[in-house]
């Protein structure tokens, strides 16, 4: 039987589990699926651990999608662009990390909403790992502008700086998006509204009834984002269960 696992914190509300052992009874395939929850001073330890104890993969979610990165031997163009990885295959003793995160979030937008993502002004919120892992596969997609906004700034500097394409993508101040007028697409990608408790604070204006409002989160993570977005006005809004699918498949 081969061993697997996602790793987060929390992640006790994955879905992975289920969707993975589907997969093992769809195909066939003996395997075995653990939720492990490692906070991050202590993920590398549980990683080591679980390797020691057969395992042959992983699925990494917040907060540890950095982390991984640092932990890989190598990892896949996709996952260098974004500096996180969501995925981690062991081979020869060691770990190799790729990121399925974009492909899985665009997939899901074109495919199932068949959205046409080309000359969308999109908003991302959020500058960690899942934005990461996101935000280079929007831009190959053909959004037209990428605003990152992020409460620490200099992380979505950062992330803007690491893209490469100051044409497109820009970061600015979470306190001056009442500034940035309307946008096609929202996406939310900070873990901010984990466990689904109070409310989250963006401008009305930001929206109109044709922006698609997207939460990466799922589930109660995604209820507070999601609300937003509705009492903003937006007719379209969507979690990240999709996104979730896609990038397993």
């Amino acid at each position: 039987m081969s061993h697997y696992a996602v790793f987060g914190h929390p992640v006790s509300h994955s879905l992975s589990p289920r969707i993975h052992a589907a997969f093992g009874r769809q195909t066939g395939i003996a395997l075995d699926y653990l939720a492990i929850d490692a906070a991050p001073e202590g993920f590398a330890q549980a990683l080591d651990a679980f390797a020691a104890t057969g395992g042959k993969g992983a699925n990494v979610t917040l907060p540890l999608k950095q982390a991984a990165f640092a932990l890989c031997a190598t990892t896949s163009e996709r996952a260098r662009r974004a500096g996180a990885v969501n995925t981690l295959v062991r081979n020869d003793g060691q770990w190799h990390g790729d990121n399925t995160d974009g492909a899985g979030l665009v997939r899901d937008l074109t495919g199932r909403l068949s959205l046409d993502l080309r000359g969308r002004r999109t908003l991302l919120l959020g500058a960690g790992g899942s934005a990461r892992g996101v935000a280079p596969a929007l831009l190959d997609a053909g959004v037209s502008e990428l605003i990152i906004a992020n409460r620490t700034s200099s992380r979505a500097d950062a992330l803007a700086d690491a893209l490469g394409e100051p044409g497109r993508a820009h970061s600015r101040y979470w306190d001056d998006l009442s500034n940035e007028g309307d946008f096609a697409l929202i996406i939310n990608a900070t873990s901010a509204s984990r466990g689904g408790t109070g409310e989250f604070s963006l401008p009305f204006q930001l929206s109109t009834p044709r922006t698609l409002a997207v939460d990466l989160n799922y589930g109660e993570a995604a209820i507070p984002f999601l609300a937003w977005a509705r009492a903003a006005g937006c007719r379209d809004v969507v979690d990240g269960l999709g996104m979730l699918v896609e990038q397993a498949a």
